[in-house]
């Protein structure tokens, strides 16, 4: 809109019901489009009636159809290089994978899942603590600015699209099982999975939420052993390979907090261990 095209119609999920209250909400698109005094649906077929030269797809979560692609052209924004990490989660992927770096994709929508050939793309660099929310908003910020500088003199400048060339990987949507924290696995994919948003362990059997975490030495004991993996004694918390260290927790029901006020609270017993612990130390 602020670089002058005409939205003839914007397409975004239905309202959901959210909050104690249960009152449908509608998404942040369908909100902003609303403010906008834009025409908004949820019924993607409604595109073949708009008047539009050209759909443009961000983040929507559904395949749109073959009869609607033939009647109009569609771009896609894809917050990954493809055709690595093709399909829902490719920001989240990236991260677990280890990967340095990502980038945006402008690719054409075909039917296959984000098989289409690329217009444009970018690259970004992860940073080694970069969190989810955070790359994602740098990826949206860049491909935001090549969506509109490849629209500026219209579906026309858009020039030919390249096919994908590489070996495909597939970003599935996170299950929230792989958001537990197995203190048996080495501190390095731990930590990565905190970035993630939403990673979990237990305490004394109720859900404890770690919101940020940073890797540290692992200590040696008197024996040179050390503690088993997953002990709490202080905020350093051993794992199969290395360990982690807790700066911001949130206990269940509660709100987040430092984690040296919660272990204040917490006051473990010598030995008392969080969480689940596979076996699975150094696989």
């Amino acid at each position: 809109m602020a670089a002058g095209h005409e939205v003839a119609l914007v397409v975004s999920q239905p309202d959901r019901r959210r909050g104690r209250g249960s009152a449908l909400v509608p998404t942040p698109v369908k909100a902003a489009a609303l403010d906008l005094g834009l025409a908004v649906s949820d019924r993607v077929d409604d595109v073949l009636s708009a008047g539009a030269e050209l759909g443009v797809v961000v983040a929507f979560g559904r395949l749109v159809k073959p009869h609607v692609l033939a009647a109009l052209p569609m771009v896609n924004l894809h917050f990954s290089l493809l055709p690595r990490w093709r399909g829902a989660a490719p920001v989240e992927r990236a991260i677990l994978a280890g990967d340095t770096e990502t980038g945006v994709c402008l690719m054409a929508v075909e039917e296959g899942l984000d098989t289409g050939p690329v217009y444009r793309r970018r690259r970004l660099a992860i940073g080694a603590q970069e969190t989810a929310g955070e790359l994602r908003e740098r990826l949206v910020g860049a491909g935001t600015q090549m969506l509109v500088e490849a629209l500026a003199d219209g579906p026309a400048g858009l020039g030919e699209p390249v096919p994908q060339a590489g070996e495909a990987t597939y970003a599935a949507k996170i299950d929230p099982a792989e958001l537990e924290l197995d203190w048996s696995r080495p501190a390095a994919e731990l930590a990565r999975v905190v970035r993630l948003g939403g990673a979990w362990t237990t305490w004394r059997g109720r859900r404890l939420r770690v919101r940020r975490a940073r890797l540290v030495p692992a200590r040696a004991g008197s024996d040179g052993g050390g503690p088993e993996p997953g002990t709490l004694e202080d905020r350093v918390v051993p794992t199969g390979e290395g360990a982690l260290e807790l700066v911001e927790v949130q206990p269940e029901g509660r709100s987040p907090m430092p984690a040296e006020a919660w272990l204040r609270g917490a006051r473990p017993e010598p030995g008392e261990r969080l969480g689940r612990v596979s076996g699975a130390a150094g696989r």
